[in-house]
């Protein structure tokens, strides 16, 4: 428990600091990452201890063992064989029996690490291997519910709807289904004022760290498609759609839909079976040829100059412009940039024109 991190805390800094007192050295600080994981290579504190180490704002770097410091074989490494001893830095690993003023200890280190690692590693096996069996078992793992749905205090694992957002989702189902696009389906929502699931969570105190800008806020294009699309929705959870590419890091990939794990009738569905087949069937008679042509130069570069957000192209009587995305589905959002591809082309070669007289 985060009770039992903290005590554990307390005590690794009383043991550290009667080790030093003995020594007769004096305490520079304390870098304490409570809830953080040896492993984790983005932890806040042990990144202000190594800036300190390398500015040498102190000398010697104490933990109760090598493993608070870091799991991670080419982090252990990398600091403790390479860096510190150029900056000028004693490690010292009180259960371990580690000092790296002992040159006799390098290979004792490295076998540690390695251990250390290896440890990593199992036990990520093993929480996959309990993860995979639950989503099996149809429980419902996410951190968060999806839109329309919270988690059954009285069931871990188990969804239940939630009766506000679920009306959202029946709603822009029966839209869908009565002929409304989903741009229009966005806007639609924008303008009776009704909050993105983003924007949801954040107002109901679901999720805190989301996002504060404008933009977050709206529904868009591509919060309608999703919705359309996720069979949660008829009552039926698909999991395991992203996967960590390595237990050393929390960036996830997206796996193949051979591995995703598909389990029916896991939770009450929001959508009736008649609505969720007429909605996918009217989704596959609309979805138009995909386009396999080249990309846009601008695709991915151009930036509404208003509210900093991506232009999308659009084509107005066969001419291509670029429309800030954001102005498309609220008004209310950004007062929107829009230029023609020949506008701005001819901008572009002015530029580089102007550019080449200056240098050639």
């Amino acid at each position: 428990t985060k009770e039992d991190d903290s005590n554990s805390i307390i005590n690794q800094k009383s043991l550290l600091t009667d080790y030093a007192l003995k020594q007769g050295w004096t305490v520079y600080d304390y870098y304490v990452d409570d809830d953080y994981s040896g492993s984790d290579r983005n932890r806040p504190e042990f990144n202000r201890m190594i800036d300190d180490a390398r500015d040498g704002k102190f000398s010697t770097i104490i933990c109760k063992e090598q493993s608070r410091f870091a799991r991670d074989v080419a982090i252990v490494d990398k600091y403790l064989n390479e860096l510190f001893p150029i900056w000028g830095i004693r490690f010292i690993s009180i259960v371990d029996n580690n000092d790296t003023n002992d040159n006799n200890q390098v290979l004792l280190r490295q076998f540690q690490s390695v251990l250390n690692e290896q440890y990593l590693r199992g036990m990520s096996n093993s929480i996959k291997s309990v993860l995979t069996n639950r989503r099996e078992n149809g429980y419902f793992i996410g951190a968060f519910a999806p839109y329309g749905y919270k988690k059954d205090p009285d069931k871990k694992g188990h969804l239940i709807p939630d009766e506000e957002a679920a009306k959202i989702v029946n709603l822009i189902f029966q839209k869908y289904a009565d002929g409304m696009g989903k741009k229009s389906i966005a806007i639609y929502l924008n303008n009776l004022g009704i909050p993105n699931p983003t924007e949801y969570k954040r107002l109901h105190g679901i999720r805190k760290n989301t996002p504060k800008e404008v933009i977050s806020k709206i529904w868009r294009y591509s919060s309608i498609e999703s919705i359309l699309k996720n069979e949660v929705y008829n009552g039926i959870l698909v999991q395991r759609k992203y996967e960590s590419i390595s237990f050393k890091t929390k960036i996830n990939k997206p796996t193949t839909k051979d591995r995703w794990i598909r389990v029916e009738n896991t939770h009450e569905p929001i959508v009736s079976k008649e609505l969720w087949d007429r909605v996918q069937e009217t989704i596959k008679l609309r979805t138009k040829p995909c386009y396999t042509g080249e990309r846009s130069i601008f695709s991915g570069k151009v930036k509404c100059m208003y509210c900093k957000r991506g232009m999308n192209k659009t084509i107005s009587k066969h001419i291509p412009y670029l429309r800030c995305e954001a102005r498309k589905f609220s008004k209310d959002v950004c007062r929107g940039s829009c230029v023609s591809f020949k506008t701005l082309t001819n901008y572009i070669l002015k530029e580089i024109n102007n550019l080449n007289d200056s240098y050639f």
